[in-house]
């Protein structure tokens, strides 16, 4: 059976066509079948790519086994799409980085070949991250639940006023909090949002997650950081034009009572990262840590 290779891409990128000609004929040269959502279609075929060799699926070969990589061509934006949609699957992912930060998807995008010849050539090493489950309650009905690799964000309208939310820290009562929101993150989003509204970062090997509050009506409410095996519950007390958001893509709207719990999930991502990229290294890359 030939290999199978899921790609996920930012189709709006002006990268996308030379990206895609520099590598997938390796993949394709060897035989892989290509999956992606059918917005690939015209940026396959204006890079010169066979469309014959693209299996068009909107569920990504939800219902194969688990393919033997996923190829995502964008920003990290585009990978937290592919985490949640392929990543969990098992599925390794490997990111090649179109945008301008890229902090998951750490590989250059003129290095794209390179990379693609060291996973082939087995050279890649394995990240892995954990994840987090969010779940919105109603009184007794669960009304959502997914699992997301960045965080999850409890804020309000743009008009709205302050909102009053009560957390709990496991069993503990972490008491009543007034602020524009609160963010909860894992140690991979620890340098998204949550770096914005204040928060530590926190290496990808971390077992926990930050608690992190937006403009707080308190300015003694501080970032906190947590152990990943206490659950974490976020009741809206409080609140209008109140919204979750889950890695910056998912968004429900939340009504006061409702409450928002968090846990690590069971299921880790694997991304695959070129040796010698550290999580420091990768720092200073990418928030220039060091310049003057």
């Amino acid at each position: 059976m030939p290999q199978r290779l899921i790609l996920v891409a930012k189709v709006k990128s002006p990268h996308l066509g030379s990206t895609l000609r520099e590598a997938l004929p390796p993949f394709l040269e060897r035989g892989w079948t290509v999956t992606g959502e059918r917005a690939l279609a015209e940026p396959w075929a204006m890079a010169g790519l066979d469309p014959a060799r693209l299996t068009l699926d909107e569920e990504l070969g939800a219902s194969q086994p688990p393919a033997a990589l996923c190829l995502v061509l964008g920003g990290d934006g585009t990978l937290l799409h592919a985490a949640r949609r392929v990543g969990l699957r098992g599925t390794p992912i490997l990111g090649i980085n179109l945008g301008s930060l890229g902090f998951l998807t750490a590989h250059p995008v003129e290095g794209a070949r390179a990379a693609v010849e060291a996973f082939l050539a087995g050279s890649l090493l394995p990240d892995v991250r954990p994840m987090l489950e969010a779940e919105l309650w109603r009184g007794d009905e669960l009304l959502a639940r997914h699992t997301v690799l960045n965080d999850a964000v409890v804020a309000k309208g743009a008009l709205a006023r302050i909102m009053d939310m009560h957390l709990r820290v496991g069993a503990q009562d972490a008491g009543p909090i007034k602020a524009d929101g609160l963010i909860v993150a894992t140690p991979t989003g620890s340098t998204a949002y949550a770096l914005s509204a204040g928060g530590p970062i926190l290496h990808p090997s971390l077992e926990a997650f930050v608690i992190a509050p937006i403009c707080p009506h308190t300015l003694t409410l501080r970032p906190s950081v947590v152990p990943a095996d206490r659950p974490i519950s976020i009741t809206l007390e409080e609140a209008e034009d109140a919204h979750l958001t889950l890695d910056g893509q998912v968004g429900l709207k939340l009504l006061p009572g409702d409450q928002v719990r968090l846990r690590q999930a069971e299921a880790r991502i694997t991304l695959l990262q070129q040796p010698g990229l550290d999580f420091f290294a990768l720092l200073q890359q990418k928030l220039h840590w060091g310049d003057r």
